[in-house]
């Protein structure tokens, strides 16, 4: 770490929303490395003496820096001291990554007026600055800071304009103040201004007094950063406080693997190791979540509130579903006749039954892997709902999926959340119980991706006189959000469902397809001939992780591409089972981008370079700019001066500026959770015995049914017959089907 000191001759580039900014430094001398959280001794944050700032007295060495980061606002004249490193960016050369800035008040005349008129304080422009400074010289600041009401004294600035000044000198001493307060316990100068904006004047106050509080509302600021503050504040480790955050931290992190619950012993244990306190310490702060209702116990389960609603609603409303009267639709067969026509393909009696199905239920499942004739079964439904004139939604959880649908059946499809009108600035829904969609029956494709609170918005956006058909393959892995919607209504028993298992004729030669069952009964999948006319399907073993991302360097750059005519970008998909280890994502990313992409100027964002050319993938949803988690794009422009990176995705072009890059990653490699919903012309999907703990049989199974002309495995023996081997799916605690099953006869709240 490095520190350096001096004054900010411009700023050459800010994101308000983001706090990312560029600005020209000229130091007076650098000083010895420290955490640059607080000023020195003797230095004075923004008002006042800095006279004995180390540094200050000393001549400024020639030229500016580039000083780069999250900053708040600082204008041109301040004084700075900046604590970070140098980085040496390809386009622009060496620059200063700022983690910590504090503003210091400006020494000289020249300084004081150019600080004043910057437009640092509203209404105060470099013509009022300049009479300022003239009436007060070096005084300025303490007069500002002191006894504002002597502005009077300067010619021409009284009333409204006064009041003005007054006011925005009281607020830019106030924010510098919050600032300086967080750096010095520990914060980041980004988190800093997380905060601020969030709590505005209450900024220091909420730090001081209700530091756990951060991690629940403040975006970005986990349990960690927030236990980090509390305890250079001094609190003790089983403060309630604390305690409480901590079990409100472990819910949230089962969650994110998946849960919907967890129980008290297993919640008990986990807080206690995690916050080295007593587990009685954890009941009690579980006892007091319960009475303020951020949690909800049932039996043994304790719950996030916001899940449990969920889970609960989710019963609730499919129940109302399959209970409301609905009307059997009329000459089913004529539907199938009028699709055979159309189409000139005959349904077999599995696929007629299906239709039959769909015409008498409400709510109906239809599951099955690949080549079972799933797409022809909704396509035949699509025209028995056109022939009763009702009116029908397509859609899907993520929008690559929701392209495959409008593909497939050449009728509009959204996302869900499109579908129910999804408002990001209030993290809300349009479309609810009070406000229905305009639609008879909904389609929803890829259902096994659908988490419970997806699931939650969209049965209570239906009508009960309509009618829902999901559908899906539930062997795939579940949802990446908490619960197991698709698996759960399937095993409760409660909704009709069709489990297509017969593999039809046109799907048989298609080696992938074989393959892809055959590793459901945990058969080793069998490579084509080399050489075949019809080839598709590739193991290569190798047991060394290393030698395997070569193999995949290979196949990328020069033996896939010459062999079947792809383009190593556009078409083949590498899908890894993790991230870390030389056959992980980031690996990977890092060979295959030099491989590819060689050469190329670019930007760095959470320790990967962006450049011109890359394939990336956007990571979370973000419908302000129409990008969803699970896109992938090509990068058409960086420009580290404006911190802006260019992706195009299917033609249209999308803007990211600072930290929006961050929903950005290197996309040559993925993991397998993430291609869920998608498919690819080729895949290829290294399994080597360090994927040792995500291996199973649905991950590989989910792998292999992305690719739909060619797949190659290249693995280690031992590592394929483990994932064979293992049958385990991603055990999840929800409690949805056991809902389903009762009709949702709840225990009274008292009963713990």
């Amino acid at each position: 770490m490095a520190t350096l000191s001096g004054e900010v001759q411009r700023v050459t580039f800010e994101n308000e929303e983001t706090g990312f900014r560029v600005l020209k430094l000229t130091p007076s001398s650098p000083l010895a490395s420290g955490n640059g959280s607080a000023p020195a001794d003797g230095e004075q944050p923004l008002f006042g003496n800095a006279r004995r700032a180390a540094g200050f007295g000393r001549a400024a060495p020639p030229g500016s820096v580039s000083v780069v980061g999250v900053f708040a606002p600082v204008a041109p004249g301040s004084l700075v001291r900046v604590t970070g490193d140098y980085v040496e960016d390809p386009r622009h050369g060496r620059q200063f990554r700022a983690d910590s800035l504090v503003v210091l008040a400006p020494e000289t005349l020249d300084g004081i007026e150019r600080y004043l008129g910057s437009g640092v304080i509203p209404g105060l422009g470099p013509g009022f600055a300049r009479r300022i400074v003239e009436t007060f010289g070096l005084s300025t600041l303490q007069i500002l800071d002191g006894d504002s009401s002597k502005l009077r004294q300067v010619p021409g600035l009284k009333g409204r304009r006064l009041e003005r000044i007054q006011r925005g000198w009281a607020e830019q001493r106030r924010l510098s103040n919050v600032m300086l307060l967080l750096q010095t316990h520990g914060a980041s100068l980004s988190l800093a201004n997380r905060i601020v904006q969030k709590y505005d004047d209450r900024a220091a106050l909420m730090v001081e007094r209700h530091p756990y509080r951060l991690a629940i509302e403040v975006q970005g600021i986990g349990f960690k950063t927030a236990d980090r503050l509390a305890q250079s504040l001094g609190l003790s480790r089983d403060h309630p406080e604390r305690v409480q955050a901590g079990v409100l931290h472990v819910l949230g992190v089962l969650s994110e693997s998946g849960h919907v619950y967890a129980t008290r012993a297993e919640l008990a244990v986990q807080c206690a190791q995690l916050l080295e306190v007593d587990e009685g310490h954890v009941a009690a702060g579980i006892d007091a979540l319960w009475a303020a209702e951020r949690v909800v116990v049932e039996g043994d389960a304790v719950y996030l509130s916001y899940l449990h609603r969920a889970e609960v609603e989710v019963a609730r409303h499919l129940l109302r579903l399959l209970g409301a009267p609905g009307r059997e639709l009329p000459h089913w067969q004529r539907a199938v006749s009028a699709f055979e026509q159309a189409s000139g393909y005959t349904l077999s009696p599995e696929q007629k039954s299906s239709v039959e199905s769909a015409a008498r239920e409400k709510v109906l499942v239809i599951t099955g892997g690949p080549g079972v004739g799933k797409t022809t079964i909704v396509l035949a439904v699509l025209k028995l709902f056109e022939q009763a004139r009702l009116e029908v939604k397509l859609a899907a959880p993520t929008g690559r999926a929701a392209k495959r649908l409008a593909e497939s059946t050449r009728q509009p499809a959204l996302t869900i959340h499109r579908l129910l009108e999804y408002e990001p600035h209030l993290h809300s829904f349009r479309r609810d119980q009070d406000s229905p969609l305009e639609a008879q029956a909904v389609v929803v494709d890829e259902a096994s991706m659908v988490d419970v609170q997806l699931a939650h918005a969209l049965l209570s956006a239906l009508p009960s006189s309509g009618r829902l058909v999901l559908v899906g393959d539930v062997d795939q892995l579940p949802s990446v959000g908490p619960g197991a919607f698709l698996h759960d209504v399937i095993e409760s028993g409660v909704v009709p469902t069709l489990r297509l298992e017969r593999i039809f004729r046109q799907s048989e030669a298609s080696s992938i397809v074989r393959n892809a069952h055959a590793i459901l009964q945990g058969a080793e999948p069998l490579s084509d001939e080399a050489d075949g006319e019809h080839a598709e399907f590739f193991v290569i073993q190798k047991r060394d992780s290393d030698e395997a991302a070569e193999v995949i360097r290979q196949l990328l750059t020069r033996r896939i591409p010459q062999r079947f005519g792809l383009d190593a970008r556009r078409d083949i998909q590498v899908l890894s089972p993790m991230h870390r280890g030389a056959a992980g994502t980031i690996a990977l990313n890092r060979v295959l981008q030099q491989s590819l992409n060689p050469g190329q100027r670019g930007m760095e964002s959470r320790g990967e370079l962006l450049c011109p050319g890359d394939k990336v993938m956007q990571i979370r949803n973000d419908y302000d700019k129409e990008a969803f988690n699970g896109d992938l794009g090509r990068v058409t422009e960086v420009d580290p001066d404006a911190g802006r990176i260019s992706v195009e995705f299917d033609g249209r072009v999308v803007r990211y500026v600072g930290k929006e890059m961050d929903a950005l990653r290197l996309a040559y490699a993925t993991s397998i959770h993430k291609s869920q919903g998608s498919e690819y012309p080729a895949v290829v999907i290294p399994l080597q015995t360090s994927h040792f703990p995500m291996l199973s049989r649905n991950l590989l199974y989910t792998a292999v049914t992305r690719a739909k002309r060619l797949c190659v495995l290249v693995a280690d023996p031992r590592a394929l017959r483990i994932a064979l081997g293992e049958l385990r799916r991603e055990r999840r605690s929800t409690g949805l089907g056991q809902r389903l099953r009762a009709g949702l006869a709840l225990p009274e709240r008292g009963q713990a």
